[in-house]
């Protein structure tokens, strides 16, 4: 994944881990590790699944604070990792910046639900001021998510919300809720079904 808030430091540190020690195991080095860290170098889902391996934790879970992704818990709230803008794009708060807030869970929220607020009409009127919230990523996509309204990853470093729909070559087009233009044959990184929307 890349430009995802995470929490990679946390957990580290979390686990009584050093830089030298994980580096050595990632067959890395400690500058390269420390900057990943800090958001000076992009992840990707291949970074967060061999990071997850060391801290014996899912990748998902290097997008939650460690005090927040303990399996098993019902969090009472949840952090909002992000704005959504113009063009549904969504400004994710780097490492250090944020959560800025928390809002209330959605009944089916996971210890791994994050939410973004929605700014404007990007997504259509009604959305304005709405909470949306996510947490499955899947890396590769997955069929189950095509046609879904969906919070998506491009290798550009653009975080999306928008309907998946395959277009047969490995790539997608990406719809909108409103009379925006779609993308066409977009490459997908990653992508997380928006599973529910609050008005705020």
């Amino acid at each position: 994944m890349s430009d995802v808030q995470w929490f990679a430091r946390d957990w580290r540190k979390e686990r009584g881990r050093t830089l030298e020690s994980v580096a050595e195991e990632l067959g890395t080095s400690v500058g390269y590790l420390s900057d990943m860290e800090k958001g000076k170098r992009r992840h990707n889902s291949d970074w967060a699944e061999r990071l997850a391996r060391v801290y014996a934790i899912t990748a998902q879970d290097l997008y939650r604070h460690p005090d927040r992704a303990v399996a098993g818990v019902t969090t009472d709230s949840v952090p909002v990792v992000g704005l959504v803008g113009a063009g549904s794009v969504a400004t994710l708060f780097a490492e250090g910046q944020g959560p800025l807030d928390y809002v209330e869970p959605p009944q089916n929220a996971t210890p791994h639900t994050v939410a973004l607020h929605v700014k404007g009409t990007s997504l259509g009127p009604a959305w304005d001021e709405s909470i949306i919230y996510y947490d499955d990523v899947r890396s590769p996509v997955t069929p189950d998510l095509h046609g879904r309204l969906c919070v998506v990853g491009l290798p550009d470093g653009r975080v999306l919300v928008k309907i998946l729909k395959a277009a047969g070559d490995g790539t997608f087009h990406l719809l909108s809720n409103s009379l925006e233009e779609p993308l066409l044959n977009e490459e997908v990184l990653w992508a997380a079904r928006v599973k529910a929307a609050h008005p705020r």
